[in-house]
């Protein structure tokens, strides 16, 4: 093996290189992976690198020869077998999404995960917005990390039972830029999926980063069984004609949509309870209209959703006595309970 791979990384590019594929693509990939990933001894992402050397090793395996590509089918097989026996255990899947990036979404899956958790189910919270994830942030999770044992990870546990998983508790520096290409980040979401232990869970609650592109795409295809998106967008055009698109983007990949939370919808002044539309109000509900989707409520802007958002403290247990929280309760809670009685 080449200077700077472990014993265990060395076994894998052995096993790789027994198929006589060229050695030169997995070690690129590795040292292109490789410095950009933090140098604490954190087991679970010594586990990602292998992964990555085997996703290497998959891409290339249509030019190898037939004859000795059995390890490959059976890893493929293996890996698939994990994922829906884990995955078979979670009830529900929801999936939170927007076109547009800052428009509350990660604050939004924080509230739909303490709020299913505050009606006595079993909530997991899974982020794979890797280059930005919030959830540690909006949970108050501090210097937190997921606890391994050298195979598998499991979830930090939160009030009511919530289990959470994010980059960002793996990070040992949160200002640290995660640089990845999309390869890389469809294994690491394969291992959230496949390789956490997430044990009985009633609702699992993705959150994603804004767009259409590797993450949402990487999850649909992952998870077929998906009982839809939650698409958040603010009021403004600005917001609406870029969330048309994750709109589009579900009925492409066959991703039911749960219905439309018009987030920022007002601003209710602090001193007098007046709404202002600050950013517009009703641009969700009309889209929502038009492209014949459900639309879940407006969720007011209050400079106490923002302080709680800060602190870690969700607006929807700490602030549940205000409009935001009426209607968040009203209107996406409910809808989601909704699914149990399918």
């Amino acid at each position: 093996a080449p200077a700077g791979f472990k014993d265990h990384e060395a076994l894998a590019v052995k096993i790789c290189c027994k198929t006589k594929s060229k050695f030169l693509s997995i070690s690129m990939t590795y040292k292109s992976v490789s410095p950009i990933l933090p140098t604490t001894k954190s087991k679970f992402l010594s586990i990602i690198i292998i992964n990555k050397i085997f996703l290497t090793y998959k891409s290339v395996s249509p030019i190898l020869p037939t004859t000795k590509s059995k390890f490959l089918s059976i890893s493929i097989q293996l890996e698939e077998e994990q994922l829906r026996e884990r995955m078979a255990r979670i009830r529900h899947k929801i999936l939170v999404l927007s076109g547009k990036g800052g428009v509350g979404k990660s604050t939004i899956a924080v509230n739909i995960a303490v709020g299913l958790g505050m009606e006595g189910k079993k909530v997991g919270l899974l982020d794979v917005d890797f280059h930005g994830p919030s959830i540690p942030t909006l949970l108050r999770l501090g210097s937190q990390s997921l606890r391994t044992d050298g195979k598998n990870a499991f979830p930090l546990d939160y009030v009511y039972g919530i289990k959470v998983v994010s980059l960002g508790l793996l990070m040992p520096d949160q200002d640290e830029a995660v640089i990845w290409r999309g390869p890389l980040k469809m294994g690491v979401i394969r291992q959230f999926l496949a390789e956490i232990l997430w044990g009985e869970l009633d609702y699992l609650i993705i959150d994603f980063p804004p767009g259409t592109g590797d993450e949402p795409l990487s999850v649909a295809q992952m998870l077929p069984e998906s009982d839809g998106a939650v698409i958040v967008t603010t009021p403004q055009e600005m917001s609406l004609a870029d969330v048309r698109k994750s709109i589009s983007f579900c009925r492409q990949v066959k991703v039911p949509v749960l219905g439309v939370v018009e987030n920022m919808s007002g601003l209710t002044c602090p001193h007098c309870g007046k709404l202002i539309d600050l950013f517009k109000t009703g641009g969700g509900e009309a889209m929502a209209q038009k492209l014949e989707v459900p639309f879940l409520g407006r969720i007011p802007l209050e400079p106490a959703i923002v302080e709680a958002s800060d602190s870690g403290r969700p607006f929807i247990y700490y602030q549940n006595q205000t409009a935001a929280a009426r209607a968040f309760q009203e209107g996406i809670i409910k809808t989601i309970l909704a699914l149990d009685e399918r």
